[in-house]
């Protein structure tokens, strides 16, 4: 697995690469985010900056506002396959610039798991902002997220993609 990094303005995105296709992204100053994504696949780190170009240069893009649909290819082996269902129907329907609630995204991906436990695995998305479940809200707000600065990163990036109107000192 081969590892880059990005400046956002998030902080210092991570993006783990496997042959295959992105496996893991996540705010680099997370403790440990580096070894969870090696044993979570059982692979070898290798130093491969070609590998990582694609992602990191996306992913620089998306901050920057010049991209709306990530073309990388993923790896989901770091999912179960229900989360792999969950996240898929999320990465394949929900939109640069949308938003579904838990509800909606739990209906949709007809995998019978109720919202509550939607949650619970967007929290555990190990492909944050590729697989967008930042575009996942409560009914009555924006819930949850574990990304970042938690929910004020969440509604950044929601206010940069358009959902959300920004304020007065949104920068």
């Amino acid at each position: 697995m081969a590892f880059g990094s990005v400046p956002t303005p998030l902080g210092e995105m991570l993006a783990a690469v496997t042959e295959t296709g992105v496996a893991g992204v996540g705010w680099s100053g997370r403790e440990g985010l580096r070894g969870r994504f090696l044993e979570g696949l059982g692979l070898a780190e290798v130093d491969d900056p070609g590998r990582t170009a694609a992602v990191l240069g996306e992913l620089a893009d998306y901050y920057a506002g010049r991209l709306r649909v990530f073309g990388v290819p993923v790896d989901w082996r770091l999912t179960s396959p229900v989360q792999r269902k969950v996240l898929g129907t999320l990465y394949e329907t929900v939109a640069y610039g949308k938003a579904v609630t838990y509800g909606e995204l739990a209906a949709r991906s007809g995998t019978g798991v109720p919202a509550r436990a939607i949650g619970s695995i967007m929290g555990a998305n190990p492909i944050p902002i590729i697989v967008p479940c930042h575009r996942v809200v409560a009914g009555n707000g924006l819930g949850g997220f574990s990304g970042g600065e938690g929910v004020e990163s969440k509604r950044w990036l929601l206010t940069m993609e358009g959902y959300l109107q920004p304020t007065l000192d949104w920068d």
